[in-house]
């Protein structure tokens, strides 16, 4: 009887999903962070299949009981596919905010450059997301495509397919039901209600919107760069998009600066005002027509 890896290497639909997916050239060594649900199941699938050396990690949050269970099941498809298998067990604050604390907590003990499982519909539900924050265009553009996301030209209903075609068992994780959550709304929620007033599948034209974004804000990130955030005549006279652009990529290290912020630094390089406060207890401050950030003084 073939092994679950000789089925999955000889499958078309692997192969059909995989001319869409960005995984890097093997026999490169790949991470794949791996819950148990069917996307990231499908992103250990899909890059065992792709020849790379692949080690799935996943982290046990304990927010539910018996949760060690799909840590096994993790472990089992990984020995299956002849992958090596770590875990890892965390604490999550439960008082505020889960699904922050939890990704922060995730991401604290998961490897650098570990791929995701998210896909196309996880990238329309993001966008809505970083719209009803108003984050403008970066956020409208969504997740950057990068290899460490090689699953975003794919569909959530896909994931589960392939899945479901081989015979794996995947867990489905009963918070993405509860209405708490605001992801959870507009999945079940909001995106059908737009594709029906549309009457179309509206998750490829929010992920096609977010391509022709990404493109714009990247041409005005490069031009951008050229612009001196110091030179405070120089910011006046540029147009707005770049004068903000520039002002805060100046001001982003350690935090990126809030649209007020950018906006009052914009002040002071037009004269409306001599200094500004931009957080942590500086000041964006100006003389002789140049722009610089004062730091809090030491106490004595």
């Amino acid at each position: 009887m073939p092994s679950l890896l000789d089925t999955v290497r000889n499958s078309p639909r692997v192969d059909q999903l995989l001319s869409r997916c960005t995984f890097s050239a093997p026999p490169a060594h790949v991470d794949c962070a791996v819950s148990g649900g069917a996307d990231s199941v499908a992103l250990l699938v899909l890059a065992c299949a792709s020849g790379l050396q692949v080690t799935a990690w996943h982290v046990d949050h304990g927010l539910r009981d018996n949760s060690h269970t799909e840590a096994a099941l993790v472990r089992e498809l990984a020995a299956q596919l002849g992958a090596p298998c770590e875990t890892r067990s965390v604490v999550v604050n439960s008082a505020t905010n889960i699904e922050a604390q939890a990704r922060e907590a995730r991401y604290g003990v998961l490897p650098s450059g570990v791929l995701t499982g998210h896909t196309a519909d996880d990238q329309a539900e993001t966008i809505l997301i970083n719209l009803l924050r108003g984050s403008g265009a970066k956020g409208l553009a969504g997740m950057q495509p990068t290899m460490q996301r090689p699953l975003l030209q794919l569909r959530r209903s896909e994931t589960q397919g392939l899945c479901d075609e081989l015979g794996i068992t995947y867990f489905h994780d009963p918070s993405n039901d509860d209405d708490r959550f605001q992801r959870n709304r507009i999945r079940h929620e909001v995106l059908p209600l737009l594709a029906s007033l549309s009457k179309r599948d509206i998750v490829p034209v929010l992920n096609r919107q977010a391509d022709f974004l990404r493109d714009d804000d990247d041409l005005l990130n490069e031009l951008a760069t050229a612009l001196d955030p110091t030179d405070a005549l120089a910011l006046a006279q540029a147009p707005i998009a770049l004068s903000r652009r520039a002002i805060r990529a100046w001001l982003s290290n350690p935090l990126v600066p809030d649209s007020a912020t950018v906006d009052r630094v914009l002040d002071v390089a037009r004269g409306n005002s001599l200094a500004c406060d931009i957080g942590l207890g500086r000041q964006v401050r100006r003389s002789q027509q140049r722009l610089r950030i004062t730091e809090p003084e030491n106490p004595k």
